[in-house]
């Protein structure tokens, strides 16, 4: 994605409506000192002089955001210029209503004719190469550039108390719960998450405070620095969820992305604090590279540890129960466990911690249940690596028993999969859905069905058309079955199309 940033400065305050002119004029006097304390000595009394200074500064305050506000409209709308604009190419929800809903307007695709906007700055995403047309002409007119993580760290991050989790799994869901104990503790921090925590309506927020929640992701920064983006957040608390091979395109093997993570590790300061799982060896390799922070474990009989009861302990004090947290699974049980011990270093009392997770409502798109249809529950999900789809079975089956029949629908995008690194790791993630249903798209140079072989009859590929893949899906479903579809895209909508048959299905009946 292509981000334009600009300021409007080509606009005179001097050209404001005369409506912001007034809102801007003082509302009140503002009398010298030494008559101040005359009329506070001889004709008033304190509590009434109190109450008229309140009064002036809630009159100036008043004042103050009116002509902020016409000020700001009157930039935006009369002069059709943004403070934001961009350029991008299928993108999908949430993120595309979010940028709708802040009106922001994408420019669909990368055209050279687009460098007219002249920005003072371009903001250059991770996904963008040499060869894309735009990019091109920026390089071309030596136009001014950086990334995206780098302009946040500086603009944004700066000053403030970062709180980053970092892992192949789990980013979003811990950063999300790691917000909401925040927020529920009244710590009002700012917040930057890959999805959009319900309860929020954004995945990103400046906030009110010194705290600032980022999902730390591992992939590369742009085409000029590839670096991981989360050496540029330099966090004082950095949650170390896990450690897989991931991101193919990118990493050579595991000890490349180890290395990556090394080098967020090195950004932290000496009283800063690395929270790490004690049951992932890749993380131990990191941690011996070096580190010079304060490190607490959590997974550990010694550190922060949750049970099979959900039982929070540290050490061996017990500080409270999940059970009553919304979100299943045992991976969240251990993704809370991890945002507990993150707050817990920015002052917020364990079991307060736990008991903001009862209401804790999820994540857009992390088990999402999209809606029901002739007693049929369709639940979409962002799994898409081996272990993460393991594990979203594992906890859907968890909710609806061992009774109900669960129905996975897969779609192998993330370059991971469609590099077949994971290939032979697939069924056996799969094994817990009672049918499977592998949607083989556009960059799957490798075979589905022989992956699924293990599966036997159970298992299904499809590369036609996708509503012809939720037509046979819906086809399939009973009343009681739960679909739950996985994919790091927004694989055609099928989730509304698998709803939209099943409705025509019973209307059929």
């Amino acid at each position: 994605m292509l981000l334009k940033s600009g300021k409007c400065s080509d606009v005179k305050p001097n050209d404001c409506t005369e409506t912001c002119r007034q809102a801007s004029k003082p509302r009140f006097e503002i009398l010298p000192f030494g008559l101040l304390k005359e009329r506070l000595r001889q004709k008033l009394k304190f509590e009434t002089v109190l109450h008229r200074c309140l009064g002036a500064a809630v009159l100036f305050w008043k004042g103050f955001r009116l002509y902020a506000h016409s000020y700001s409209r009157y930039l935006r709308y009369l002069h059709g210029r943004r403070c934001a604009t961009g350029s991008d190419a299928n993108v999908y929800p949430p993120m595309s209503d979010q940028l709708k809903d802040a009106g922001i307007e994408l420019t669909q695709g990368y055209n050279a004719e687009d460098i007219s906007v002249a920005p003072d700055l371009w903001v250059i995403g991770n996904a963008i190469g040499r060869g894309n047309p735009l990019l091109e002409e920026i390089l071309d007119r030596g136009l001014p550039y950086t990334s995206g993580p780098q302009w946040l760290s500086e603009n944004v991050l700066r000053g403030r108390h970062v709180l980053a989790v970092a892992g192949t799994h789990g980013k979003t869901t811990t950063s999300s719960m790691l917000l909401h104990i925040l927020s529920k503790a009244g710590l009002e921090p700012g917040w930057l998450i890959g999805g959009v925590p319900f309860g929020t309506h954004a995945s990103a927020g400046l906030g009110k405070s010194k705290y600032f929640v980022i999902e730390a992701d591992e992939y590369d920064t742009a085409f000029f620095d590839k670096r991981s983006k989360f050496v540029h957040y330099r966090p004082s608390t950095a949650i170390l969820n896990n450690l897989e091979y991931d991101h193919a395109d990118i990493f050579e093997n595991l000890a490349a992305i180890e290395k990556q993570f090394h080098h967020l590790v090195r950004t932290i300061a000496r009283n800063g604090l690395v929270i790490v799982n004690a049951k992932s060896e890749a993380l131990d390799r990191v941690l011996a590279m070096g580190c010079w922070s304060r490190v607490e474990e959590f997974n550990s009989t010694s550190g922060w540890s949750v049970d099979d009861d959900r039982v929070v302990r540290l050490g061996a004090t017990v500080q409270g129960s999940l059970a009553e947290m919304p979100a299943a699974g045992m991976h969240n049980a251990q993704n809370a466990l991890a945002a507990v011990a993150a707050a817990h270093d920015v002052g917020v009392d364990p079991k307060q911690a736990i008991e903001a997770l009862k209401s804790f409502e999820g994540v857009a798109r992390r088990l999402e249940v999209k809606g029901k249809q002739n007693g049929v529950t369709v639940i979409d999900d962002f799994a898409h690596h081996p272990s993460a789809i393991e594990a979203t079975i594992a906890a859907l089956r968890s909710k609806v028993g061992r009774d109900a029949r669960i129905l996975a629908v897969f779609e192998p995008r993330s370059n991971t999969m469609k590099l077949g690194t994971m290939k032979d790791r697939l069924a056996a993630s799969l094994k817990d859905a009672d049918r499977v249903f592998c949607y083989k798209g556009k960059g799957v140079n490798w075979d589905p069905a022989g992956a699924l072989l293990p599966l036997g009859g159970k298992a299904s590929t499809f590369s036609g058309e996708i509503d012809a893949l939720a037509q046979l899906v819906a086809s399939d479903a009973k009343p009681g079955d739960t679909v739950l579809c996985m994919s790091n895209g927004s694989f055609g909508g099928i989730c509304g199309r698998i709803l939209e048959h099943l409705k025509i299905n019973g209307e059929a009946r």
